[in-house]
């Protein structure tokens, strides 16, 4: 690990046995538990070969949770200039711009960088709500943006990814199930064929609030799966060993 300078609302907290290092800050941008529930999920095509490509990156936490399973290139798409600044330190703390880059754009201009069906996997992590006129969103702008539907809504993180990926590429993301009509009418429409889902419910008896999905682009409309569900705490709100063992990095995935 290389050190990299913090400003005063920042620290770095530590995932992966320690090996991993990322720039957090509570007043602009920390990652959730989904992010690593989503990079866990990903089961990449060719064996992460090629390019990856992570929409709405935030401060990278995706990119630097999947390096590890990724022998190509990394590229994460953020559109706040804060969020994506830090997420540069972080993958330069990390050692791994060579296979990391950060770009600082509204990803709708990500074809300036990539060629239209170039890319074998994409995964995302996008805004969960939309941002209606009596939705209530968060004073600070940079958690808005990134909870609720401002800059990206569902239709162009899909409409972008089915662009960006090859026939027969992978397309990864994390959402909430009271979305998923929507998120499976979305994905059908830019010809993602869904192949995998898997719920999270946050404790034993609860419902579901995180659903994860996996798409290939052109793929055929049988053979979906619908995985064995992830509960996330126990009753004292701590996480369960298989948490623990997907942060650790001590899960296969």
């Amino acid at each position: 690990m290389i050190s990299v300078q913090l400003r005063p609302d920042e620290r770095i907290d530590m995932l992966y046995r320690d090996e991993v290092q990322i720039i957090q800050s509570q007043q602009v941008f920390s990652f959730s538990l989904d992010a690593v529930l989503l990079a866990h999920f990903a089961n990449l095509r060719n064996g992460g070969r090629g390019t990856l490509v992570d929409l709405g990156t935030g401060n990278g936490a995706i990119p630097l949770f999947m390096a590890h399973k990724v022998t190509g290139q990394i590229i994460g798409v953020e559109i706040q200039a804060r969020l994506a600044e830090m997420a540069q330190r972080s993958v330069a703390m990390n050692e791994l711009t060579e296979k990391i880059e950060i770009i600082n754009s509204d990803m709708r201009n990500i074809f300036d960088y990539l060629k239209p069906g170039s890319v074998e996997n994409v995964v995302s992590n996008p805004p969960y709500f939309e941002a209606t006129e009596k939705s209530h969103k968060n004073p600070n702008q940079y958690y808005a943006i990134a909870r609720h539907e401002i800059k990206a809504d569902l239709n162009l993180v899909t409409y972008t990814a089915k662009k960006l990926l090859k026939s027969g590429g992978h397309f990864f993301m994390v959402h909430r199930p009271d979305r998923l009509f929507e998120i499976l009418d979305a994905l059908r429409a830019n010809n993602l064929i869904p192949k995998r889902i898997q719920f999270v419910y946050p404790k034993v008896g609860r419902e579901a609030n995180v659903v994860l999905i996996e798409a290939i682009k052109n793929g055929r409309l049988t053979g979906a799966q619908v995985l064995p569900p992830i509960i996330t705490h126990n009753e004292d709100d701590t996480y369960r060993d298989e948490v623990w063992a997907i942060y650790e990095g001590r899960s296969n995935g």
